[in-house]
């Protein structure tokens, strides 16, 4: 896997096939960001602004659909995909 970008756009839903994609492997940092903050207890408005670059203001339904798909994903990647925890794990 190549460096990751720093800060991606993202698409509207995160994906949702059984595997990994090379869509994970380009967001690997937006995951650990949205984790990061969930575990920090940060208000999910403020993290799909700065992390998704998507205005809650503007585009509610979009905003909180981006967050809650992007964060089940980061869940579902570190926990199931194995993409943040090495291949020897």
């Amino acid at each position: 896997m190549s460096t990751p970008p720093l800060d991606p756009d993202v698409a509207d839903v995160a994906p949702n096939e059984p595997a990994l994609t090379a869509y994970d492997e380009q967001h690997v940092v937006t995951y650990i960001r949205l984790l990061q903050a969930e575990g920090q207890g940060a208000d999910w408005r403020e993290v799909a602004r700065i992390v998704l670059h998507v205005d809650p203001e503007r585009e509610p339904e979009r905003a909180r659909t981006a967050y809650e798909s992007h964060l089940a994903r980061a869940k579902w990647v570190t926990e199931q995909g194995r993409l943040l925890r090495g291949a020897g794990s």
